[in-house]
């Protein structure tokens, strides 16, 4: 499958996650979201940016306990309150969505956190 996005074709798998993480663009990532019914804030781009600076370095998506240790550490959540915060963020789940709208593949095996 393919999205269009700018006059740009870019290769998604079967339930729209990116193909190849590295074309990702901030106007794939608004495409994605605006699919997701989610309307992107300020703290979504933090936790994307946070995901694909944690991917460039990595080379694999990042788990859900690091974003929420993120959400933590620099955003100043407690514990509980960060996971359930990530959620209202992305109201469909970490993977369905923030991966997604991240321009991730969708990962085979997850941890919840």
């Amino acid at each position: 499958m393919a999205l269009e996005v700018n006059g740009q074709s870019i290769e998604t798998d079967e339930e729209g996650y990116l193909i190849n993480p590295e074309e990702w663009t901030e106007d794939i990532a608004k495409y994605l979201a605006e699919e997701e019914k989610v309307e992107m804030i300020e703290e979504h781009w933090k936790i994307i940016y946070f995901m694909r600076d944690y991917y460039t370095e990595h080379q694999v998506p990042v788990d859900v306990r690091f974003v929420t240790k993120y959400l933590i550490n620099e955003l100043g959540y407690g514990k509980k309150e960060a996971k359930k915060h990530l959620f209202e963020l992305f109201p469909y789940g970490y993977v369905k969505q923030a991966c997604k709208i991240a321009g991730m593949k969708r990962p085979r095996i997850w941890s919840t956190g």
